[in-house]
């Protein structure tokens, strides 16, 4: 008799754990062939807060940590992603992507985390300025990470979208909810795997995979999330985050890219999620000479 496929159940990465869903609910997406790829977790709207509160938790944590060290732990998931290259691979030709473009992707995927981990411990040097001002002071602007920010990542691929998306953001010292690739969700959750194995603290990336007329909702009209990035096309759902974002004043920011491109890294993603913050710093003559104090 043929053997019974046992198929692998990718539960969500919340909190640095991988709880099922609430609701109980999942799916098997289906590819080109037929084949059932997977049993997805179909999240729910308590899926998405239990998601904000580990986020908003660990963004303390995150942010206060050393521009070198997010850099290092940036190029620690590259290491753990490249030992890994070969299971990602087969993922993505289970969702009908040629073995030489899997190849390419992951490759790709992994380049792009080094490109952002090199930049952490330089944006504010170059993003930052000393302006001039009318008046006795030294006048500084600096970035700051805006919080929590509510990704919708690339629905069309299902990793090299993904991190495109998570890099900068965590990169700035922020955390992140990501609603994953719908019909691509596979390299979603072994991606929260790779994460939970390397150095970055739990809920500093929260990963759910489901439907995104379920989640999107709950998502742009949550009250703790500071920022929503959305990677797509779809003027509906941009539409429903621009009018749900006047709640809390969220800002939303829509990439529109290719991201097998290496022109969709860029140092200014980075920035889409900084606040600009300015410090005046009084200067005083004394006798002639010029100090601070």
């Amino acid at each position: 008799m043929e053997r019974l496929k046992v198929l692998k159940t990718y539960k969500l990465y919340i909190g640095g754990k991988f709880p099922r869903t609430e609701s109980g609910r999942y799916y098997s997406p289906i590819n080109k062939k037929g084949e059932a790829i997977g049993n997805i977790c179909l999240s729910s709207r308590k899926d998405v807060r239990n998601a904000v509160v580990a986020a908003r938790k660990a963004f303390g944590e995150w942010s206060e940590k050393t521009t070198f060290n997010r850099g290092q732990i940036l190029y620690r998931i590259a290491e753990m992603l490249e030992g890994r290259k070969t299971q990602f691979i087969e993922e993505l030709q289970l969702q009908d992507v040629s073995k030489k473009l899997a190849e390419k992707e992951v490759e790709l995927a992994i380049d792009r985390l080094i490109y952002y981990a090199g930049w952490c411990d330089k944006y504010q040097q170059v993003l930052g300025s000393v302006n001039p001002v009318a008046s006795s002071h030294f006048n500084f602007s600096a970035h700051m990470p805006v919080g929590v920010v509510g990704i919708i990542a690339d629905q069309d691929t299902s990793l090299i979208g993904l991190i495109s998306a998570i890099a900068p953001v965590i990169a700035g010292g922020n955390t992140c909810v990501v609603l994953t690739s719908e019909q691509f969700p596979l390299c979603a959750i072994t991606f929260g795997e790779v994460l939970h194995s390397s150095d970055v603290p739990g809920g500093v990336v929260n990963l759910l995979t489901g439907k995104l007329d379920e989640t999107l909702p709950t998502l742009s009209t949550h009250m703790d999330i500071n920022s929503v990035l959305y990677c797509g096309k779809d003027n509906k759902q941009i539409k429903t985050l621009q009018e749900e974002s006047i709640h809390n004043l969220k800002r939303v920011v829509v990439y529109q890219e290719n991201w097998m491109n290496e022109e969709a890294q860029d140092l200014y993603k980075i920035a889409d999620f900084q606040e600009v913050k300015t410090t005046w710093h009084p200067i005083e003559d004394i006798g002639g000479a010029t100090s601070t104090y």
